[in-house]
């Protein structure tokens, strides 16, 4: 059987303030775009290669592996399917857990996984904990009320963390982590907060060691100084 653990939680959309719970329910709820089914559809693609090639530079088949947002699991797929089989992954919208079963047996069956928001389960990880923790399109919709979650992700992250995020105009902008992160909606809805992540992460103790701008996102990788 999985393991699994759940424990769900405790800008502006359509007028009206948006808060981090805004934001939790959204995605608890997604369907259609963007959704576990819709992932899953299109299965491992460039940015699934890509974060193979990285984090086999930088860690050892062994390596325990954390996704933020794993939805129905495309891109640890990809990883498991390669020989790394130490995955974990957090994701609130339950559906994706079901989708995974039916996709994605071998890793359903192999990973360990957490129904819950990403600010409600990181806490909860010993310092160093993964080797390797990494977030494709997940962080950018991270409310600013939670920022504090960067720090967390700094601590439990041993050797590697890697970001695929959309920067919007401030990809190489050289920001600071202070900027006040600008805001779009997906489909005037779930926000979008456009951070620089090389500022980011390096203002809470990491060095970034590569980019590369993607289609639409920036591809970050990082490690403890």
């Amino acid at each position: 059987m999985p393991r699994r653990t759940t424990t769900l939680y405790g800008g502006r959309a359509n007028g009206r303030a948006v808060d981090s719970n805004d934001v939790h329910r959204r995605w608890t709820a997604r369907s259609g775009a963007y959704s576990p089914e819709y992932y899953a559809y299109y299965g491992p693609n460039e940015t699934s290669e890509l974060l193979k090639e990285t984090i086999s530079q930088h860690a050892e088949p062994d390596a325990a592996i954390l996704e933020l947002g794993c939805s129905s699991g495309r891109h640890l797929a990809h990883l498991f399917d390669h020989g790394y089989e130490n995955v974990s992954g957090v994701e609130i919208n339950a559906e994706a857990f079901d989708v995974m079963d039916e996709e994605y047996p071998e890793l359903s069956d192999a990973g360990t996984f957490y129904h819950d928001a990403i600010e409600s389960v990181v806490r909860k990880f010993e310092d160093d904990a993964f080797d390797v923790v990494y977030s494709v399109e997940t962080l950018q919709h991270l409310h600013p009320d939670a920022e504090w979650v960067f720090d967390e992700l700094a601590r439990i992250t041993e050797t590697l963390l890697i970001t695929v995020e959309n920067e919007g105009e401030h990809s190489d902008a050289g920001g600071t982590a202070d900027d006040e992160p600008s805001v779009n909606y997906v489909d005037g809805e779930v926000p979008l907060y456009y951070r620089d992540w090389n500022a980011v992460f390096t203002d809470v103790g990491l060095t970034e060691i590569e980019s590369k701008s993607m289609d639409r996102d920036m591809f970050r990788s990082f490690t403890p100084t």
